[in-house]
């Protein structure tokens, strides 16, 4: 395998994961399997990309170009796997499919086509179905010769504990936007500004609202993910807005109406509501309904409004 030269240098925000790539390649001991976890816009799929091409190149002096291949996809060597909607349902949500996972273990089991090793990165991995893990595992504990294969997730608990416990786990800080807090999620943004919206209307409206807004979330699972964090940042805020001296707001754009909102609720309201916002975050990762955990968290919301 080849030095990766600059490869990690847009990677700039995390040093650490860097580092552990690095030396991973600088000592030729990799891994058959990892799991890149950490939240969207993190850099995790450019990192899968950077260290798949180091990987795949055979010498320092064709990294270039090996890299523009593996970024266009068109590498032999080096396969995307992405959720995709089912084949009788071009609109249905996107998963990660147990036939995809068939895919990747034939895949596997061929040569590398011209690269010292074949790696397989599978995107957003926490789309698996309920079946597909299972079937996964079998290729995590008998791995083919030449293979690694890269998991890209946004947290540990979305996928069960025995599939992770057959990666080596490489942790991703939220990249700070300018103008955001460090270590905390964005608070800007239509989909942001819809769910306080939808918020602020079953604060008022009660459970019709409620109703209303899981209906309006289907079966989206990343837009019911969404809601439910964008309600822990307003929260969080809330909490935030009765400290003296208050720290940085998330929705600083709206600190006139956190500190109003602040004000017409007890600390033990806000605690409940934080604690609410978990509780539905779990529920979501642990299968249960995005729609139904997310009219959940909105009714005990509203109650506590």
């Amino acid at each position: 395998m080849a030095p990766e030269g600059d490869l990690f240098a847009g990677l700039r925000h995390q040093p650490q994961a860097v580092e552990h790539l690095r030396h991973a390649l600088a000592s030729g001991h990799v891994a058959h399997a990892y799991a890149f976890v950490g939240p969207h816009g993190s850099g995790r799929k450019a990192a899968a990309l950077a260290f798949a091409t180091a990987l795949v190149t055979r010498d320092a002096g064709v990294g270039a170009r090996t890299a523009d291949r593996v970024a266009r996809g068109v590498h032999p060597d080096v396969h995307l796997i992405q959720p995709t909607p089912p084949e009788s349902n071009p609109k249905g949500a996107p998963a990660l499919r147990v036939d995809g996972v068939r895919e990747l273990e034939r895949l596997a089991a061929l040569r590398p086509a011209e690269a010292p090793v074949k790696v397989f990165i599978v995107d957003e991995a926490e789309k698996m179905t309920l079946a597909t893990p299972q079937a996964f595992l079998k290729t995590l504990e008998e791995p083919p010769a030449r293979t690694v294969i890269i998991l890209i997730l946004a947290q540990p608990g979305a996928l069960p504990a025995t599939l992770l416990s057959r990666c080596q786990i490489v942790r991703f800080l939220p990249t700070p936007a300018e103008g955001t807090l460090a270590l905390l999620p964005d608070g800007r943004g239509e989909a942001r500004q819809r769910a306080l919206e939808m918020l602020a209307r079953v604060e008022t409206g009660g459970g019709d609202a409620v109703l209303a807004s899981g209906e309006a979330l289907g079966r989206d699972r990343e837009a019911a993910e969404t809601v439910v964090e964008t309600c822990w940042l307003w929260y969080r805020d809330l909490l935030a807005a009765q400290a003296h001296p208050a720290p940085p707001l998330v929705f600083a754009e709206r600190a006139e109406a956190v500190r109003a909102r602040a004000a017409a609720l007890s600390l033990d309201d806000i605690v409940r509501g934080l604690s609410a916002c978990r509780e539905a975050r779990q529920a979501i990762v642990g299968n249960v309904s995005p729609r139904l955990s997310v009219e959940i968290l909105l009714s005990r919301l509203a109650t506590a409004a």
